[in-house]
């Protein structure tokens, strides 16, 4: 047995975070078993986000909500190797509304 090998294996993960103005994508190894919600403690993305709230925000890999119905929730998936953690934030609109506001613009810019 090899003395200096770490006796723990370790997956390729990334956490990702963004708001309109940054996005940041933190790439790590973590330990075969951590869970999407470890993940984002061991990443320290908070430390860039203040808004983040790790205990409240919904997570997601690659898209697909964490929501304890049709996926396990962030305490319970175990990450695979190259998963991607994304931490969503609020919509600060209806996506409809916003649609309508683009479309409205739109046709102002359209007119000149």
């Amino acid at each position: 047995m090899d003395d200096d090998k770490d006796e723990t294996e370790h997956i390729p993960v990334e956490v990702a975070y963004a708001t309109p103005e940054k996005q940041l994508i933190i790439a790590l190894d973590v330990p075969l078993g951590t869970t999407a919600y470890g993940a984002v403690l061991l990443s320290n993305i908070t430390e860039e986000f203040s808004a983040i709230d790790p205990e409240a925000d919904p997570m997601g890999i690659y898209s697909s909500v964490l929501d304890g119905k049709n996926r396990p929730t962030p305490r319970e998936y175990v990450l695979q190797a190259r998963d991607r953690v994304e931490i969503y934030r609020p919509l600060t609109m209806d996506p409809n509304t916003a649609r309508l506001k683009r479309a409205e613009s739109s046709k102002s810019t359209d007119r000149k």
